[in-house]
């Protein structure tokens, strides 16, 4: 019992210092790895316990009697993540925001937050600095004083908050807290929301900020960064300013060479373990259509080298050829083609397609090395032929078997919306970030939204 007590008592504790109980992260997301990151912490600290206390039970049975706590802890968080993000939906278990900055940074902020619901911020008003209304639509709920010093047509300046007449080099700035505070307090606004600007920073925004805390309100501010993993922002002081430094992309490292080899292990070991179904699958498309089981087809991998990529036949053998015939039919609002009632797949193909079991001898391409198994979708090359700058940046990592574009909806993405998804793990790959897609990759295939 005392055993028991001080392991029930160091899980509490080690997950409580990882500040996991906390408004701010409890059901924010499913934090399967965290939970294994705490249960591997659990063991170590058990164990020393165990040599200072001399405590005798056998090691098997101590650790079999530890699996529990992972595997509830682990079901708590799913299901508290998906109350939370249903909740979300319907506007509940969010914080108010109040959105304070110029026009243009506003709108961005206000368009990014109104594009999920999955986080807990509900804008319910902005307080713009100048007399532009903002374009996202939200209501104006203050306005703030526009810069002082603008230059004049006739050599003057503004510099005193007084068309035509010369101010001090130096003015003091407006006063914005009476403003922002009698806006928050209209709207019942929880949190301020600061999008710094050319006309917003400085002392006018530290001045703001003793207004709004002073007053009991939570502050924030926009980076501007946006589709930059938090894990690679760390802060920093230098001479006074507060600097945000941005770590690079990994692109290579102990962290990629890993990656590398548990892609081919795990590859070949899935062509060996998977050989009987390959088998049967083949079978099945002969019998179903005329033509090859396997389909061959040229697309564009890491740095736009093109490779030969290998699928189950979904489609009739000529469909290549017919669909330039289809193009009018195209559902895509960017340069990839898909059709949601394609009339070149197959009876058997569209079951396959719905399951991903098409893919499946892309195994061979990732033991090749020409794939991985997580990562974008290779594209076609005359789809890369309509990349522009940004779109050619998901070239610098390997495609995948599956990847952000499986778990996140598939076919049912708009291209912007598949593009940001590519873009954000290109940028911010980790082999955690692996982890979770192929942890979530079951779920999309059983589920198949999204698959045609």
């Amino acid at each position: 019992m005392a055993a028991a007590a001080v392991a029930a008592g160091t899980w509490l504790g080690v997950q409580a210092a990882h500040r996991r109980y906390t408004r701010r992260t409890l059901g924010e997301s499913r934090g399967l790895l965290a939970v294994v990151h705490d249960w591997l912490i659990l063991l170590g600290l058990l164990a020393v316990f165990r040599v200072f206390t001399g405590e005798s039970s056998a090691p098997a049975y101590a650790l079999l009697a530890l699996v529990p706590a992972p595997l509830l802890a682990g079901l708590c968080r799913v299901l508290t993540h998906r109350h939370l993000t249903a909740e979300r939906r319907e506007a509940h278990a969010v914080c108010r925001v109040l959105v304070v900055g110029e026009a243009g940074p506003l709108d961005e902020v206000v368009d990014q937050l109104a594009a999920r619901t999955d986080h807990p911020y509900v804008v319910i008003g902005a307080v713009t600095v100048g007399g532009a209304e903002p374009r996202s639509g939200v209501q104006r709920t203050g306005v703030l004083e526009a810069p002082a010093g603008a230059a004049l047509p006739g050599g003057g300046s503004t510099a005193d908050g007084r068309a035509g007449q010369t101010g001090p080099a130096h003015p003091a700035p407006p006063d914005d807290g009476p403003a922002v505070l009698e806006a928050a307090r209209r709207t019942r606004a929880e949190m301020v929301l600061v999008a710094p600007g050319a006309a917003l920073t400085g002392e006018r925004l530290r001045r703001l900020t003793w207004s709004v805390q002073d007053a009991g309100l939570s502050l924030a501010l926009a980076s501007g960064l946006a589709g930059v993993a938090l894990r690679r922002i760390h802060p920093a002081s230098v001479g006074g300013l507060n600097l945000l430094h941005v770590a690079a992309p990994t692109r290579r490292g102990p962290q990629h060479a890993l990656k590398t080899v548990l892609d081919r292990v795990g590859a070949a070991l899935g062509l060996v373990l998977l050989a009987p179904v390959f088998a049967l699958l083949a079978a099945v498309i002969r019998l179903d259509s005329p033509g090859p089981a396997l389909y061959r087809q040229t697309r564009t991998g890491l740095d736009g080298r093109p490779f030969t990529m290998w699928k189950f036949r979904s489609m009739v053998t000529d469909a290549d050829r017919i669909r330039p015939l289809l193009a009018a039919a195209d559902e895509q609002d960017g340069p990839t083609f898909k059709i949601r009632r394609d009339p070149r797949v197959t009876r058997v193909g569209r079951v396959l397609r719905r399951t991903s079991l098409d893919e499946l001898p892309q195994l061979l391409n990732v033991v090749r090395g020409e794939m991985s198994l997580v990562g974008p979708r290779p594209p076609l090359p005359d789809e890369v032929a309509a990349y522009d700058s940004v779109a050619l940046r998901r070239l610098r990592v390997r495609p995948g078997l599956t990847g952000p574009w499986q778990v996140g909806g598939r076919s049912d993405l708009s291209w912007d919306e598949s593009l940001a998804l590519d873009l954000s793990y290109a940028d911010n790959w980790s082999l955690t970030t692996d982890l979770d897609v192929l942890a979530r990759t079951f779920r999309a295939v059983v589920d198949g939204r999204g698959a045609y």
